[in-house]
């Protein structure tokens, strides 16, 4: 009987990656459902201590991963990211004001999404299933739409009154159709330098516009009462 019962319900194997994959599903489905609860019941200084930590940790990862990348690369990978490429987006912070700043965070957290995604499905081809380099990307990618996420969630807090535009701020994204090996190397090497450079600006930012909005808007809150 037992046998029987093994063999109409053969065993079941999950590799790593996919095991990874549909973890960080899970959570990016959750955090979904709980965005708009967080954007509103959150105050300022939580919501950007909580954007903060994460971009801490994305940052402490894409250091790692680019690491990870060069050394999976075979020679001259050191070269590549001092290669020029136009298409990958620039890592500046721009803006006058703590509006356009933010708005040039999320800006930029959505426009590296399609180029992560684009150096995941290259390494796809170049580098076998166990490489630890496809687990990392998936994961930045997975982080970093969250981070967009949160954000969003900051801005429309903060700045209830600016919507966010449907497009880029910095401009349209562009990737080139097709690039040979050599070209992928070059291109996913200077996308992760370029990202990890985001990140420490990001941390930056998130800082100082902490310490400029939750405290004007605590003590504006304060007066509120009295």
């Amino acid at each position: 009987m037992s046998g029987h019962v093994k063999n109409m319900y053969p065993q079941l194997s999950i590799s790593q990656a996919a095991s990874t994959l549909l973890s960080l599903l899970l959570v990016a489905a959750i955090d979904s459902m709980n965005a708009g609860i967080a954007c509103r019941n959150q105050q300022c200084e939580s919501h950007i201590q909580r954007s903060f930590k994460l971009t801490r940790l994305i940052h402490m990862e894409s250091v790692d991963l680019l690491k990870i990348y060069k050394a999976s690369q075979g020679d001259l990978s050191e070269l590549f990211c001092q290669m020029p490429n136009n298409i990958v987006p620039d890592p500046n912070i721009s803006g006058l004001d703590p509006s356009e700043r933010m708005l040039s965070i999320y800006s930029h957290c959505k426009a590296f999404l399609p180029h992560l995604k684009r150096v995941t499905e290259q390494q796809r081809d170049l580098q076998p299933p166990s490489s630890p380099l496809l687990n990392n990307l998936t994961t930045a990618q997975y982080r970093t739409s969250g981070l967009a996420n949160q954000i969003n969630c900051i801005y429309q807090t903060l700045f209830p009154n600016l919507p966010i535009p449907l497009e880029p701020v910095d401009g349209p994204t562009s990737i080139h159709p097709s690039q040979n090996v050599f070209q992928q190397k070059v291109y996913g090497c200077v996308v992760l330098k370029n990202f990890k450079e985001l990140l420490s600006q990001i941390r930056h930012e998130l800082r100082t516009i902490k310490n400029q909005m939750c405290k004007s808007r605590t003590f504006a809150y304060t007066n509120a009462l009295f």
